[in-house]
């Protein structure tokens, strides 16, 4: 769900802003395809888990950690399209939701969906990338934050 958000509702949702080039676009585009394709094969053809999977601890701790992350990356989101008011340009910082805590909210909400993800599936692939998805929005959120 929120790799669809992300690459197709949350472009369409923002009011103003820097177009973003179609080679970005059509990149950003395939890597999604693939990562679902890889993540999608890899649970349906190749993870096996116990009965009992869905009441492990480890699933239960997972499935919160990426429902947690998730929400926190779809409002903190809503608050960076929300910064402006129409016709207005300039940088602002973000306030309310996690961005009281964090300067990249929206990248912490993300790298925390994806390890809980990774942490309920237990398999090297999620592992793969919520390792990938920590360093490449951890760098930008550093980017950001100075």
């Amino acid at each position: 769900f929120l790799v669809h958000c992300r690459a197709l509702v949350f472009p369409l949702l923002i009011r103003e802003g820097k177009p973003t080039p179609l080679f970005i676009f059509v990149l950003a585009l395939l890597f999604c395809i693939f990562n679902g394709y890889l993540q999608g094969r890899s649970l349906s053809n190749y993870a096996k888990y116990p009965s009992g999977w869905l009441k492990d601890p480890c699933f239960i701790t997972g499935f919160i950690g990426w429902l947690i992350g998730m929400a926190i990356n779809i409002h903190s989101d809503h608050i960076l399209r929300n910064l402006r008011k129409p016709g207005e340009s300039g940088y602002k910082i973000p306030r309310g939701g996690m961005f009281e805590y964090v300067s990249g909210a929206n990248f912490f909400g993300e790298i925390l969906e994806w390890f809980g993800f990774a942490l309920a599936c237990c398999t090297i692939e999620s592992l793969a990338f919520a390792l990938c998805t920590l360093l490449i929005l951890g760098s930008r959120a550093k980017q950001h934050h100075q």
